[in-house]
């Protein structure tokens, strides 16, 4: 090698006949001179030979195994601290993978079973003895007063002896399975209770602090689960059977429900309830809960007070009925507000506000009012806001030109993942209607209707979060521009399965800071969406 040349990393040798022996530097190490046994190959077993070559200078010794751990790519503190995480991740995909896919079934045990067992032998003898349209007109308190003594009579037949614990409990069940909702009752009392699904008479499970498990209720058979299905849905007008088999109700409390019966339903009859708080639920309850932080309570309160017309946007259960009755709390009392729901189940505090529901259809099909109607309608009522609890269709249309012609502060909510999906969701629902309107024209008004989008969503956890609250600027062409004044930041998951995150604002002017001064907000509007 001369001076001043390249330091060879090899030895290239040219090809002459046969092939050359390789060779390399003094990082590379030399491989066997007989790498696959040619000895072996000639007579011997030719797959012993590949194993033993193989066996001898593994070419693939330096890769990750996948069952091995994986290749240390940061420091041995950092790798030491990542090898829990791995091994608890694949642990919880193990279990999950594992875990049997069979249905569970609701089981009454102990004291409880007692009871009931107990109720099956008197309340046919009860019936013999009591006048079902009589005991109808009485209240549960009453009831009960009149039920005492006959529920005597009937336990000396029986030859049963009860104390008074179990007695009070018999009291109970017999006058929840005449006046009540039967085994329904005990779940509807459980403030702890958010959701309770009945899947046919075997099954029921509720929802507790965002997890479900399986209840220790039971009803006697399918007969019976249907009956306490008509006497929800006969309570607001409406019909369940099998011509019918489908029906949205609500609860004496507002709690939402929704009925599905045979044949739709393979298991039997299935109920569906949304139960919601007796306490009304504010922005700043929210904001102590961790569903939001200070400031974007701030900015929800300044939006429901400046009449920023808002679209919540989330999943099923992730808390938009509660975000609709919490920002409902920031109108004016002097306001009036017309709400257009389904299945009404919201609960404003305001003194001027009148509820609308829409009617099915008669077994002729003949008479149904839908939310496009009402919303029509409610043009004609003199509102100054109108508020949807939810747009699926085309209703939508209306909702907006309510929006842009004289109903600032309107609301509504709709099913998407995110502010962009919810826009495009909006744009879907307008031109699946009748209305013949360009994309462009449906886009743009769109952008002149809508002031503010709030994301809400169900974490795996079980929380209820505010993920983004994003601002509705304009158009630019043909796309509707955007800014997200808040957002949620998932960080990690602590040792109880919570999440961990935290609320980060964009530091950015609002763009709707102009409708803020006209009510004197613009300036802590301000100061909530810039940092200090």
């Amino acid at each position: 090698m001369t001076n001043g040349a390249r330091p060879a990393f090899g030895v290239a040798r040219p090809m002459q006949g046969g092939p050359a022996p390789l060779a390399g530097g003094a990082q590379f190490p030399p491989l066997s001179s007989d790498p696959f046994n040619a000895s072996a190959l000639n007579g011997g077993d030719p797959f012993a030979a590949v194993e033993q070559a193989f066996s001898a200078a593994d070419p693939f010794a330096d890769l990750p195994s996948f069952n091995a751990e994986p290749t240390p790519v940061m420091g041995d503190a950092a790798e030491d601290a990542a090898k829990p995480r791995y091994q608890d991740a694949m642990t919880r995909l193990a279990i999950r993978e594992a875990a049997s896919g069979e249905a569970g079934k609701s089981k009454v045990e102990g004291f409880e079973a007692s009871i009931h067992k107990i109720k099956e032998q008197v309340l046919p003898r009860l019936l013999e003895r009591v006048d079902p349209e009589a005991a109808a007109t009485l209240s549960k308190d009453e009831l009960a007063e009149e039920f005492r003594p006959i529920i005597g009579e009937v336990l000396a037949e029986l030859r049963i002896t009860l104390n008074r614990r179990e007695q009070f409990a018999l009291e109970k069940v017999l006058v929840d399975e005449l006046l009540g909702l039967g085994p329904l009752e005990e779940l509807l009392g459980d403030p702890l209770i958010t959701d309770i699904m009945v899947n046919g008479p075997d099954q029921t499970y509720v929802e507790r602090k965002g997890k479900l498990e399986l209840a220790n209720v039971q009803f006697r058979d399918e007969e019976h689960l249907f009956q306490i299905a008509q006497r929800i849905v006969s309570k607001v007008g409406r019909r369940v059977d099998q011509t019918t088999p489908l029906a949205d109700a609500r609860l004496a409390d507002g709690s939402r429900v929704n009925v599905i019966v045979p044949p739709l339903s393979l298991r039997g009859t299935a109920i569906s309830i949304r139960k919601f708080s007796s306490k009304p639920i504010t922005l700043d309850i929210m904001a102590k809960g961790g569903s939001m932080s200070e400031r974007m309570s701030t900015v929800l309160k300044i939006a429901g007070a400046s009449r920023f017309n808002v679209v919540i946007s989330g999943g099923t259960g992730s808390g938009k009925t509660t975000m609709l009755n919490a920002l409902s709390k920031m109108i004016d009392p002097g306001e009036r507000v017309v709400t257009i729901e389904d299945a009404a189940e919201l609960r404003l505090q305001q003194p001027h506000w009148l509820p609308l529901e829409t009617r099915p259809a008669n077994l002729e099909g003949q008479g149904a009012i839908t939310i496009r109607d009402l919303v029509v309608n409610a043009l004609r009522m003199r509102p100054d806001r109108i508020i949807l609890g939810e747009i699926r269709g085309s209703e939508c249309f209306d909702m907006l030109a309510a929006m842009n012609t004289g109903h600032d502060g309107s609301m509504c909510t709709l099913h998407s993942n995110s502010p962009r999906e919810a826009l495009a969701r909006m744009e879907n629902m307008v031109m699946m209607s009748d209305i013949k309107v360009p994309k462009e024209a449906i886009s743009r008004q769109i952008a002149d209707s809508v002031d503010l989008i709030v994301q809400v969503k169900r974490l795996r956890d079980g929380s209820r979060r505010v993920t983004s609250i994003t601002e509705v600027i304009g158009m630019e062409g043909p796309v509707i521009i955007t800014q997200e004044l808040f957002k949620f930041e998932f960080h990690s998951e602590d040792a109880e399965g919570k999440i961990v995150g935290h609320y980060t604002p964009s530091n950015l002017r609002p763009y709707t800071l102009e409708k803020a001064r006209q009510f004197g907000f613009d300036q802590p509007l301000l100061e909530a969406c810039l940092n200090d």
